[in-house]
């Protein structure tokens, strides 16, 4: 009997089909069956979004930030140092923060929301509380208000184990360094043992020692802080030689 093939073609596909003619007596191998083989595209990319895409994902992850901002369903108040308590969302909280996922686990909090629920943020003020919930909510901030409250939000960020927020105010300081706020930087990086912000401040300090060290503030934070005085002097004498 002869052996017959039959092929047919899509586009980006192939597909082969063969049946054998029956084996000789002679031979002890089993006869083989029909024979298939498939091949996937090979042109085709996977697909990306597109921005239609990502503007329909923004405005779904919205939904957090109007929540928040027309107070539906909010259980819990905020208070800052100053001013009247912040609605927000004990389920947000802690899925943000470790540490507000343990307050909100107490006793205390696991009784049905009442409007004395109340957690208080005595290091940050009304407008600084506002916008450390717009991150939370958000992911995000306009770059006012990084500028604005960069360090009370970098000092939150620390205290309530916030990673993602903590690395955004890093960032924001990185990229704003300048000789006005140098020594500002160098000291928040120093009580919160960030190494590579220090380390970065530092030498921007060394590369600009004149302007900075000449200043007004460079006197008040040396009187403030003589350690770190020590360490800029230390390192500038190394630069030199």
């Amino acid at each position: 009997m002869l052996g017959f093939g039959s092929s047919s073609s899509a586009p980006g596909f192939s597909f082969t089909v063969g049946v054998f003619a029956a084996p000789n007596s002679s031979q002890s191998s089993p006869s083989r069956s029909a024979k298939s083989t498939v091949t996937t595209p090979v042109n085709e990319k996977p697909l990306t979004d597109t921005e239609d895409d990502l503007i329909k994902r923004i405005s779904f992850l919205s939904g957090f930030m109007v929540a928040f901002k027309d107070q539906i369903h909010t259980d819990i108040n905020l208070k800052p140092n100053n001013g009247p308590c912040i609605s927000a969302h004990k389920s947000l909280l802690a899925a943000r923060s470790e540490i507000f996922k343990n307050i909100l686990s107490s006793d205390n909090c696991k009784a049905p929301p009442t409007d004395t629920d109340t957690i208080t943020l005595s290091e940050l003020s009304t407008e600084e509380l506002e916008s450390f919930l717009e991150f939370l909510y958000s992911g995000d901030l306009p770059a006012d208000k990084f500028k604005k409250h960069v360090y009370a939000l970098y000092v939150a960020a620390d205290k309530y184990e916030i990673p993602y927020l903590q690395e955004s105010c890093e960032r924001y300081m990185l990229n704003s360094l300048n000789a006005s706020n140098a020594l500002d930087t160098l000291d928040i990086s120093h009580l919160h043992l960030k190494k590579k912000l220090k380390e970065t401040t530092l030498n921007f300090i060394v590369r600009n020692m004149k302007s900075i060290v000449s200043s007004q503030k460079y006197e008040e934070f040396a009187s403030s802080n003589p350690h770190l005085s020590v360490e800029v002097t230390r390192a500038f004498v190394e630069s030199i030689f």
